[in-house]
Parts: structure tokens; C-alpha cells; sequence
């Protein structure tokens, strides 16, 4: 997905959160903090594949089913919700 002046909405220039980058999550090393494990123990409680329907859900009804006109941030947003879903429904895969 693009901006009106060409540039990817999912480059750092147009993130919502711009010091996060989800590079480092494959590093194991680090042990996770009291909020990401019960973060982690809520996903698996609730299930990948039902969030990424959720997910997928939400980002349809925004994208499709609104006539709010979107900037670079919401563009932005919905794609974050892209990435998410996408990644549960990866994670769905290996169970």
C-alpha cells in the first residue's frame, strides 16, 4: 500500500510507532517482561486463528465499509493490523 506521494505506508517516515521495529522479536535471548508474557498467555488463551479473523475482520470493516477518508497514520494503522493477522494466522499454521 502506497501514500498519495508514492512512498510505502508501512516506512518508518509513516509508522505509528517509529522506534518500534519488530526485527528484534526473533531474538530469544531476552527473557519476556511480566506484560508480554500475559499478553502471550491471552493470545494462546484466545486462540491465533480466531484473532486473525478478528483482525482481519476490523481492517475490512474500516477499509471497505467506511467513507472516513484515511491519512498516512490510519494507512498506516490498518497495515499494523494486516501485519498482526497475518502473523497469527502464521502462528495458527505451526500449532
Amino acid at each position: 500500500m502506497q501514500t498519495s506521494n508514492g512512498e510505502g505506508v508501512d516506512s518508518k517516515e509513516h509508522s505509528v510507532n517509529p522506534t518500534n521495529d519488530a526485527r528484534h522479536a526473533s531474538n530469544v535471548s531476552i527473557p519476556l517482561t511480566q506484560s508480554q508474557a500475559e499478553f502471550w498467555y491471552l493470545v494462546e488463551s484466545q486462540g491465533c486463528k480466531e484473532l486473525a479473523h478478528s483482525l482481519r475482520m476490523v481492517h475490512d470493516l474500516a477499509l471497505y465499509h467506511s467513507d472516513v477518508p484515511f491519512d498516512a497514520a490510519e494507512k498506516s494503522a490498518l497495515f499494523d493490523l494486516k501485519v498482526l493477522w497475518e502473523g497469527f494466522e502464521k502462528m495458527d499454521e505451526k500449532v
